[in-house]
């Protein structure tokens, strides 16, 4: 009778542990930080939300807050989801958007995951032609500067004809170089214009021609 006691303790061990085992929480973690002045990013808002398999709309299944060491951490169930989206945000930082795959966690450690952004800057784009006439092209292109951003000025050959007395706003990350590349077609007035823009501030590029 002891050793059958025994025995079925055993069972009903095996059996809860592979049950555990089968719903064992993800463990999400890491550090973010500010890329413009190599500091933790604190105090910043970090959500997560998840994609069910076969669904279009996600669930926010967890939000947090950096603490002073940048780090974030989200402990959430593993269910059958397809993939997670991770995002952060703070006043004057460009926004964090990171998915990640389903396939690509694991529940036998934590899953670790360092993520940086920077902070916002913007320049100002002014041009005055001096000496306007209707068949002036002014042409320009971006060499340096953010790309690849929702609010990201244009890329390519940009054009202004004519009499021109106007400013162009475009976003850059904060603290580093925007160039671009100008020429007035028909003249052999064109060159390179650049400046460092400042974060949190508005940067002016003046071009005279």
């Amino acid at each position: 009778m002891r050793g059958l006691h025994i025995f079925l303790i055993v069972i009903i061990s095996l059996v809860g542990g592979c049950k555990k085992k089968g719903k064992a929480d993800f463990t999400l973690k890491g550090v973010i930080t500010d890329g413009t002045f190599s500091t933790p990013f604190i105090n910043a808002d970090v959500y997560l939300y998840e994609t069910i398999a076969g669904q279009n709309s996600s669930t926010l299944i967890g939000q947090t807050t950096t603490n002073s060491f940048g780090e974030y951490s989200f402990t959430f169930s593993r269910n059958k989801a397809e993939s997670y989206f991770l995002s952060s945000s703070k006043p004057d930082y460009f926004p964090l958007e990171e998915t990640i795959y389903f396939s690509d966690l694991t529940i036998e450690e934590d899953n670790i995951r360092n993520y940086t952004t920077t902070a916002l800057s913007w320049v100002r784009l002014r041009f005055f032609n001096q000496s306007p006439m209707a068949s002036d092209v002014l042409q320009y292109t971006r060499q340096i500067g953010k790309i690849n951003c929702s609010t990201c000025c244009s890329s390519g050959v940009n054009y202004l004809n004519g009499a021109v007395d106007t400013s162009i706003y475009c976003v850059n990350d904060g603290n580093t170089v925007y160039q671009y590349q100008y020429a007035v077609q028909g003249t052999t007035n064109n060159g390179i214009k650049s400046a460092t823009t400042v974060a949190f501030d508005t940067t002016e590029i003046f071009l005279s021609y």
